[in-house]
């Protein structure tokens, strides 16, 4: 389990420009209530108007995260947060839409939270100050650190599979990984393109990457 994780647990009433959008969600539910200890008084009251699947309607966020937890998959994914760079968020809900066991973010403990469209309250998420501290906790779980990034060396994405259990770790827009980080690196792929710029969206790889995993190994761990 995460160690001190950012997450928010329990409703919280809807801010202006995030989950209350009359246009999505459902209102108030009809009484009586169902007798579910999973739902949360205030969203059957009010309406449930945020960004989930219509399975988790009307449910607690702890109740939406303790029923996420009983399906993870065994990827991990880990974010430099050097710089202010606003694909932090972008990375922390995609993994949440590939249900990623935990996010890891690696430097400033703050990250911009506004790409993350509150999906940041339904996943785990470690902090790591230095890369060192997070090939600690990788070599504890004996996984490898697989970094996505089109690096001198790198092999294809597509070239082989990627592990089943391990942390696909992403750079900073612009810089991508940093030196650092490489060292810690059990290997590195890079994305294959087929135009004339030289990278992509860090955002972006992060979701390739992903779906990479997803494609490969979905299945094992959902039989």
């Amino acid at each position: 389990m995460p160690e001190g994780p950012d997450r928010e647990i329990g409703y919280r009433r809807p801010e202006s420009g995030r989950d209350d959008n009359p246009r999505i969600g459902v209102g108030p539910h009809p009484e009586p209530w169902p007798d579910d200890e999973r739902l949360d008084p205030g969203l059957l009251a009010d309406g449930d108007r945020r960004n989930v699947v219509d399975r988790y309607r009307y449910w607690s966020v702890e109740a939406i995260v303790a029923d996420l937890d009983t399906r993870r998959h065994r990827f991990h994914v880990a974010i430099e947060n050097w710089q202010h760079d606003l694909n932090i968020g972008t990375v922390v809900r995609t993994a949440n839409a590939f249900l990623a066991a935990e996010i890891h973010i690696v430097g400033r403990r703050r990250w911009n939270r506004r790409g993350a469209m509150v999906t940041d309250r339904y996943q785990h998420i470690r902090h790591h100050p230095e890369p060192a501290d997070l090939a600690a906790w990788a070599e504890a779980h004996h996984l490898p650190l697989i970094g996505i990034d089109n690096l001198p060396g790198s092999t294809p994405l597509n070239g082989s599979p990627l592990p089943g259990g391990c942390v696909l770790v992403f750079g900073q827009e612009g810089p991508g990984l940093s030196a650092a980080m490489r060292p810690f690196l059990g290997e590195c792929r890079s994305i294959p393109q087929f135009g004339s710029t030289r990278s992509i969206n860090a955002g972006v790889a992060a979701g390739i990457a992903m779906h990479s995993w997803i494609a490969q190994h979905a299945d094992d761990d959902n039989p």
